[in-house]
């Protein structure tokens, strides 16, 4: 470098310092430096970057580091070489250029090779994935879209499934029937990631899959193909498509109601993507699949294991409170059914909810054309009313049926909203009291507003009251006798 800048220099004959700087990238003062340098110097400086340098007595330990852990920061080998050695006097920057020559010489583990699956026939291959993008202002909420995306490999042909929640096998079931429909056949085979709604567990590439939704492959007629684990490439394909959906369908849309945004999605399709010139064909989706690739395709008729037990309708979970959510509101299930997946089918009025396995009916509710409602049924909560009963009866056996009632009656017009945990609390204080008198009860009953911390604060200065009216003895009397009996015995 140093003979380079000299000779650019020419003795003042060439270039100029500044010129010199920008054609090699280096600062003025440095070029200024090196230009004032002597040719014994310069010598004695290429002489002392020959000699050994001072992290070379850890160089097996920073290279046996390097190749376990290719990308290890030279802030970490620097610490690690501390706790081996202790200080070592070697600045960050010094370890920072030593360990950047290492990684240009070390040979770490190999990359992955990736093998993409054959997908170049007409017919033959679908790749198949799921997305989700936040914020996606819907009513304006911002909302998570999740969705899944379905490309031809040949025709580059798509198809996306919206859901307003995570996608489960039933859902997962349906948009595969929905995007076969849209393509008016089905393909030989999918190709998935390995994704739970596909394959359950893979060891040795044995693959134990979803067997719901091999049931609705093998009825469909289509092979199942998992890539393995972390091989994204594999189906880059439908990769790129979640991409596309994510950044050009949804990012930067806002739609009034879900509907609104069901009907965009079907619009963008048929408008936007498979009418677009594709980046590797060439060609248009559309026009390409029909024809070349829609007399390959197989027939597809909608399985009779899409709607399990043969109703239709789709699947909801309740939440912990014993509500589903439908078109912006939420209905009440039976408690039982708190946090488990029920069937949903809704007519012109009405609102159905099935069992999901027994196909039996569990509630009906008028639909609400609102949004942000909640649609209860009482009768779904009587499992909480068994539970104040239980309480009022546990009371009234620990003071009587009379104050018992009494009581319960007075937590209630004090604090109706919290009146279970009020008859709890109460319960738990009467049960530590011990039993109170007749003439106590009436006192306390008798009260125009009573709470759970009231009945703690008046058991408790009950308690000193008692302790108050305890008898007492001195200890005077105790000691006279105690003097008495020695004397007696020194006698005898």
């Amino acid at each position: 470098m140093i003979h380079k800048i000299k000779a650019l220099y020419d003795n003042g004959n060439g270039l100029s310092q500044r010129k010199i700087a920008l054609e090699l990238g280096l600062s003025r003062n440095s070029v200024r430096k090196y230009l004032a340098l002597s040719e014994e110097a310069i010598s004695e400086q290429q002489s002392a970057s020959a000699r050994t340098k001072q992290l070379d007595a850890h160089e097996a330990y920073i290279v046996h580091l390097l190749k376990r852990y290719p990308n290890l920061s030279a802030v970490k080998v620097l610490r690690k070489l501390q706790e081996k050695h202790g200080p070592i006097g070697a600045s960050n920057r010094t370890v920072r250029r030593y360990v950047e020559k290492l990684k240009a010489t070390v040979n770490s583990k190999p990359a992955r090779v990736y093998q993409p699956v054959l997908d170049m026939v007409p017919g033959v291959q679908c790749q198949v994935d799921g997305g989700e993008l936040r914020g996606v202002l819907i009513g304006g909420k911002e909302t998570t879209v999740y969705f899944v995306v379905f490309v031809l490999s040949y025709s580059r042909l798509m198809y996306v499934g919206l859901s307003p929640s995570p996608i489960n096998t039933d859902t997962f079931i349906g948009m595969h029937d929905a995007a076969f429909r849209y393509f008016g056949g089905c393909s030989e085979e999918c190709v998935y990631d390995q994704t739970k709604l596909v394959v359950l567990q893979e060891e040795y590439r044995e693959l134990t899959l979803n067997q719901r939704f091999h049931e609705y492959a093998t009825h469909a007629g289509f092979r199942i193909h998992a890539c393995e684990g972390y091989d994204p490439e594999s189906k880059g394909k439908v990769e790129a498509g979640v991409k596309y959906v994510k950044h050009n369908a949804l990012y930067g849309e806002q739609f009034a109601s879900w509907s609104e945004l069901v009907g965009y999605m079907a619009n963008w399709l048929d408008t936007v993507a498979n009418q677009r010139c594709h980046g590797s064909t060439g060609k248009i989706p559309q026009a390409h699949y029909d024809e070349a690739e829609r007399a390959h395709m197989r027939p597809y008729h909608t399985p009779s294991v899409v709607h399990q037990n043969g109703q239709p309708g789709v699947t909801r979970k309740a939440d912990k409170t014993g509500l589903i959510a439908w078109q912006a509101n939420k209905y009440s299930v039976p408690m039982a059914y708190q946090g488990a997946k029920v069937r949903v089918m809704d007519s012109e009025s009405e609102l159905i909810i099935y069992d999901l396995y027994t196909g039996d009916e569990l509630a009906r509710h008028a639909l609400c054309h609102d949004k942000g409602k909640v649609i209860q049924n009482r009768h779904h909560y009587r499992d909480l009313a068994q539970t104040v009963n239980d309480l009022e009866a546990a009371i009234s056996e620990q003071i009587g049926d009379t104050h018992g009632k009494q009581l319960c009656a007075l937590l209630q017009a004090s604090s109706p909203k919290i009146y279970k945990d009020q008859l709890r609390g109460v319960k738990q204080l009467l049960a530590s009291s011990g039993p109170l008198d007749t003439a106590i009860l009436d006192t306390l009953c008798q009260r125009p507003r009573l709470t759970a911390t009231g009945v703690k604060e008046w058991l408790a200065a009950l308690t000193q009251q008692r302790k108050r009216q305890q008898p007492t003895y001195s200890a005077e009397p105790l000691q006279n006798y105690a003097k008495l009996t020695e004397v007696n015995h020194v006698i005898h």
